[in-house]
């Protein structure tokens, strides 16, 4: 499969700026699963700010939309 790095990384959501992985979606993924983290373009832009890529933190995100109403 080819990797569309430019592409990628012109909507790449990470703000780490030396980031290496920037545009290689699939070794960031594989970096941040090593890590039990999600990749940024999981996360809202204020919470991706933070660099808390957990689980932990994914799920306390999910859990408070779901408490807000529609």
């Amino acid at each position: 499969m080819e990797c569309h790095r430019e592409r990628n990384a012109a909507t790449c959501a990470c703000t780490y700026e030396p980031c290496s992985r920037k545009g290689n979606c699939c070794e960031c993924l594989r970096h941040h699963l090593r890590s039990r983290e999600l990749p940024a373009c999981c996360f809202p832009p204020e919470a991706e700010r933070t660099y808390d890529r957990s689980f932990e933190h994914f799920a306390r995100l999910v859990q408070g939309s779901a408490r807000r109403p529609g």
